[in-house]
């Protein structure tokens, strides 16, 4: 009998472990939780911190040097591009070109007839997987018709292939075909980062191959427009051109950037994609070659001390939703204007650029949790990530009454007419419109412009001019008002007390 028990206590066993696997792979599932992370088999990924034991203190840059620099690659590609793309150091683009040199410049390449040139450029990049693959910018291979990598330690050339490429976030990843043991490089936390931290850059600036160049990470979060999801890291670690797509090491040997922007003129400004972002998209890079990414359908606006204020809020911590894209993601979940949203998908937002980042890199398809702040109270939703879509928002048009109305405020508003709002460049044509504004009135000062549409005072709706002067006559210390100017949606506090 004693053997029988055990038998069945072992089958009994088997059974529960069994199902216990298979109720995790469901679960894994349903809850879109990898069994094992596809970085793991792609790159190498640590944030432990015991990379580089052979560095004694952060002051040693010669073991780092040494091991690090094979990890590195110098870049040359042949692009076929039109005289009038020129530019001085054609390898590097910076987003201040164009300020730093002015029209008058621009105007002095354009004169003349188009011609297609044949031109070199360098860059720089690193290597992440040892069958070959190599990350760089998006503008050190675009448009190339040959790219050629050229390994640090051996000096041999090798054709590489553009395997996925992303414009927005000025990143590429190409690979090799070799039998050469290939030396990986690291890629760590670029969130744990802080300013004032030793980073050492590698790369091949002006051509010269194997450069290292040490300094710290001057700020962080930096948006200098170079794209929608701006965030880089800002370094006194000298980048020139040819450093485009070399990465940026912290004390512990792992890559924390990716080496991309200068400012013409200056000196000990440079700028780096944070290498976490970049995690965020390499699979998407390998597997599809393009970045698919997350959308929700809502405009929103950086939350000012004022504007925090009128939304009962003690500091203005968050993104505030101007508006909501009927029928997309956002819409369905129950998500409206005036909400504030604070936490996504896990991810604190505490100001307006980093919800379109977080939101990009979250996958379609996705059901994330949102938490929002609505007239004052904490609120939890659920909503379903979803892609950009190519159509537009169906016109609505509303019926309206009423004649001029002047007010205290200093600005005039008129009816707004079908007509008046195809004129503006609104589609819905319920509201009022600003007609005039008086110069260095409240209004003026509030921000409010000729050719704003007012939809909501005070989180009320506005239909027509009964409805505007009703809701000035309620208003008694400020007014938040809700404008759409154009396709731009926005919030707009204005004091009565002209402050």
């Amino acid at each position: 009998m004693e053997i029988k028990r055990d038998g069945f206590q072992l089958k009994t066993l088997i059974v529960v472990a069994f199902l216990s696997i298979v109720i995790g792979v469901v679960l894994t599932a349903r809850f879109d939780l990898a069994p094992e992370s596809a970085a793991q088999s792609f790159w190498k990924d640590s944030t432990n911190g015991t990379v580089m034991a052979t560095v004694p203190d952060q002051n040693n840059f010669v073991s780092l040097a040494r091991e690090l620099s094979p990890m590195v690659v110098n870049i040359s590609t042949t692009q076929t591009v039109s005289d009038r793309q020129t530019m001085p150091f054609p390898e590097f683009k910076s987003p201040f070109f164009d300020d730093f040199f002015g029209d008058e410049f621009k105007k002095f390449f354009d004169n003349g007839p188009e011609r297609e040139l044949k031109r070199q450029s360098l860059g720089s990049g690193f290597i992440i997987n040892t069958e070959g693959y190599i990350i760089t910018n998006y503008h050190v291979v675009e448009n190339a018709s040959e790219i050629i990598v050229t390994l640090s330690e051996s000096k041999k050339e090798y054709v590489a292939e553009v395997i996925g490429k992303d414009q927005k976030l000025d990143i590429a990843l190409v690979k090799i075909e070799t039998k050469e043991k290939l030396p990986v490089a690291v890629l760590g936390d670029s969130e744990a980062l802080e300013v004032g931290e030793w980073v050492v850059a590698i790369g091949n600036p002006f051509g010269l191959g194997g450069t290292v160049t040490a300094g710290i990470v001057s700020q962080k979060g930096r948006v200098i427009g170079a794209g929608p999801y701006d965030n880089f890291i800002q370094t006194d670690a000298s980048i020139n051109p040819g450093n485009s797509g070399g990465p940026l090491f912290n004390m512990k040997g792992q890559v924390v950037g990716i080496n991309t922007a200068i400012i013409a003129g200056g000196q000990g400004i440079g700028f780096t994609i944070p290498v976490n972002t970049v995690k965020d998209v390499l699979v998407q890079l390998k597997e599809r070659g393009h970045v698919t990414r997350g959308w929700i359908g809502v405009s929103i606006q950086s939350l000012t001390p004022e504007l925090a204020k009128s939304f009962g809020l003690k500091e203005p911590s968050g993104a505030l939703i101007s508006s909501v894209n009927i029928g997309d993601p956002a819409d369905k979940a129950g998500i409206k204007a005036g909400d504030i949203i604070t936490s996504f998908n896990g991810k604190k937002i505490d100001e307006l650029n980093d919800l379109p980042r977080v939101v990009a890199s979250t996958i379609p398809g996705k059901k994330v949790s949102v938490k929002i702040i609505r007239d004052g109270s904490a609120k939890n939703l659920f909503v379903t990530i979803g892609t950009k879509k190519d159509g537009e928002e169906s016109e609505v048009s509303g019926k309206q009454t009423g004649d001029k109305s002047g007010d205290k405020l200093g600005m005039t508003v008129q009816p707004l007419t079908s007509e008046m709002a195809r004129r503006l460049g609104v589609r819905d044509a319920t509201g009022v419109f600003i007609s005039y504004i008086k110069p260095d009135s409240i209004a003026s000062k509030a921000g409010l412009k000729r050719g704003d549409v007012i939809k909501e005072i005070n989180r009320k709706s506005i239909s027509d001019i009964e409805s505007y002067n009703n809701a000035i006559k309620k208003a008694k210390k400020e007014i938040l008002f809700l404008i759409k100017r154009g396709r731009s949606t926005v919030y707009v506090v204005l004091n009565l007390n002209g402050r």
